[in-house]
């Protein structure tokens, strides 16, 4: 009951503490056996009459040892508690921790980051519970009755007996409520990760929510989200209290029982009053341990969920590739390239492109034309294509995810600026990196003049650089890039939304690195890829056009009234300027 083999055996190391649990528990029970015989011994010895000195000296004295062993016990069972605890959520966080490296970039096709922080946080405390507390008094439920049979047997055998078939009732009045439960919780985690996931992106998004004064309908929607999550809590106390009523009930009957029958053995002169009181005294123990087994069942039903959540993810389907590394040549061909993100709407329809190392490519199209689809899948951070797309003649679903990254430098319009210092940020793509060279790759993009008046390296970075502009950050980005020295760079959009001085800098510093790497841009602004050596045109996921920009201008296609287009309205926005 309640026993995941699978979950057991990923968390291997958890049995030994699991074992020495169940064993200070069974000795503190016998240690409570024995104060029992002897103190009921006593108290029969003095119903009839006085009680030599010795005896009592005996009975205090094996009292006083019973009381230190349970107390060693206790102490004993609740730090193979903790280390079990301990051990079980190390190993499941690490566990899902590599297999988010092993899915690589891509992993967020597959499963939400909001679930990933509540399954690693919340989930691996409620398997602590399982493990910690659930586990061990499973086995010393099932050991503490029978051993108290064994014992009592030999006081009364029917007394004995009683006790030992009314036990059973409770875990079956727990297996009554098994399957409905565990239907219950998994709707309940559903229903938590789904408030998690709405919670974390209104949050993500407050600020846009708040420009289109629109905070008050997520308001609302996430307060329907909150009560159907309320619902189902809810309904889970609901099924708590009723299961543990009905513990209760056959836990106090079965003693009850126990109790009645070892009085009539009394009264029939079977036995003795020292051995009616310690069949009294022990017949709480029989269901002691199956009660609180009961009582851990819900955090462990609860836990039980989280796990299928965590087994979810561990199962996921992985393309780590064959271990191939990047060929010397980080030329990319696209041969009948197609890719979707949910199986039915295409988004890339049959593209072929060629991207030669050492080259400046660019890929411009409106919005949703695919570009930024094809720059994911160069840099890995989308899979499942189909067609051919080859780095050096080697298909990127073949090369490994480490030897890709370590060649390709991805650089977007978003790229995430970490909380510390600009030199901790730096250090992120070269971890040896001295401060000269730090500096050296600050004054290339026109930074190191602005940190010399903060605190140089050191200066402090808020989440995501918000103390710095949308053009420091970025050219803090395309710093931290050079600082990588790939063979490859894609530069998706990463001039955007940034100020125009910002923007020459940024693109002045891609030509410079074309010179002597593979250069690939996704941009929307034609004036800041008039210069590659080939722009490819995307129109509704098909190469409509390639060539330079004077051959494409030539041409009556998408790229030449893109730029006709583009070119009127900086006209009309300079001459607004000089108004």
């Amino acid at each position: 009951m309640m026993i995941n083999k699978r979950l057991i055996s990923t968390v291997s190391e958890s049995r030994k503490y699991i074992a020495w649990n169940v064993a200070f528990q069974w000795l503190a029970l016998a240690a409570n056996i024995a104060l029992m015989w002897v103190l009921t011994g006593f108290l029969g010895a003095l119903f009839i009459g006085a009680v030599p000195r010795e005896r009592w000296i005996f009975t205090v004295a094996v009292g006083v040892l019973a009381l230190i062993i349970k107390y060693g016990c206790a102490i004993g069972s609740a730090r193979m508690s903790y280390l079990s605890g301990r051990a079980v959520k190390i190993r499941l966080r690490q566990m899902i921790y590599e297999k988010l490296l092993r899915l690589g970039s891509s992993y967020r096709q597959s499963v939400q980051s909001s679930e990933v922080v509540q399954i690693c946080v919340e989930g691996a405390d409620q398997l602590e519970t399982y493990f910690g507390s659930y586990l061990p008094q499973f086995f010393y439920a099932m050991l503490a009755p029978l051993t108290l049979f064994a014992v009592l047997s030999f006081v009364n055998f029917p007394s004995a007996l009683v006790l030992l078939v009314c036990v059973p009732m409770i875990p079956v009045s727990i297996a009554a409520v098994q399957t409905w439960a565990k239907k219950l919780l998994s709707k309940y985690w559903d229903r938590y990760t789904q408030l998690g996931d709405t919670f974390l992106e209104n949050l993500q998004g407050l600020t846009t929510l708040k420009i289109y004064q629109t905070d008050g309908l997520k308001h609302k929607q996430m307060n329907e989200e909150a009560e159907k999550f309320r619902r189902i809590t809810m309904r889970v106390l609901t099924m708590q209290l009723n299961s543990i009523s009905i513990m209760d009930l056959v836990a106090y009957g079965g003693a009850a029982l126990g109790i009645v029958t070892a009085v009539l053995q009394m009264s029939k002169g079977h036995i003795d009053l020292a051995q009616c009181m310690l069949i009294i005294f022990l017949s709480a123990d029989f269901f002691i341990p199956m009660r609180m087994l009961g009582s851990y069942f819900h955090i462990a039903m609860n836990g039980m969920a989280a796990s299928d959540k965590m087994f979810k993810i561990l199962d996921l389907p992985e393309n780590p590739g064959s271990g191939v590394s990047v060929p010397g040549d980080c030329t990319v061909k696209a041969k009948d390239l197609c890719f979707s993100y949910d199986g039915q709407r295409q988004i890339l329809h049959n593209v072929d492109f060629t991207f030669p190392m050492g080259s400046f490519t660019a890929l411009i199209g409106e919005s949703g034309c695919g570009k930024s689809t094809a720059a994911g899948l160069i840099s890995g951070r989308f899979r499942g294509y189909t067609g051919s797309l080859t780095i050096g003649g080697e298909e990127i679903r073949d090369i490994s995810e480490e030897s890709l990254m370590k060649n390709f430098t991805y650089i977007s319009s978003r790229s995430h600026i970490f909380k510390g210092t600009v030199r901790d940020n730096l250090l992120l793509a070269d971890p040896k990196a001295g401060d000269s060279r730090m500096k050296e790759v600050l004054s290339q993009v026109k930074l190191w003049d602005f940190l010399q008046g903060e605190q140089g390296l050191n200066t402090p970075l808020n989440e995501n650089g918000s103390n710095f502009s949308g053009g420091q950050r970025q050219r803090l980005a395309l710093a931290r890039a050079i600082l990588h020295d790939s063979p490859a760079y894609i530069f998706d959009e990463a001039s955007s939304n940034i100020d125009v001085e910002s923007e020459n800098d940024i693109m002045a510093q891609i030509h410079t690195l074309a010179k002597t790497k593979t250069v690939i841009v996704i941009s929307h602004r034609l004036a800041n890829v008039v210069d590659a050596d080939n722009i490819y045109v995307m129109e509704q996921g098909h190469i409509r056009q390639s060539g330079t920009h004077q051959e494409l201008l030539s041409q009556d296609g998408v790229y030449r009234r893109l730029w006709n287009a583009q070119q009127k309205l900086e006209e009309y926005v300079k001459e607004a300027a000089t108004v």
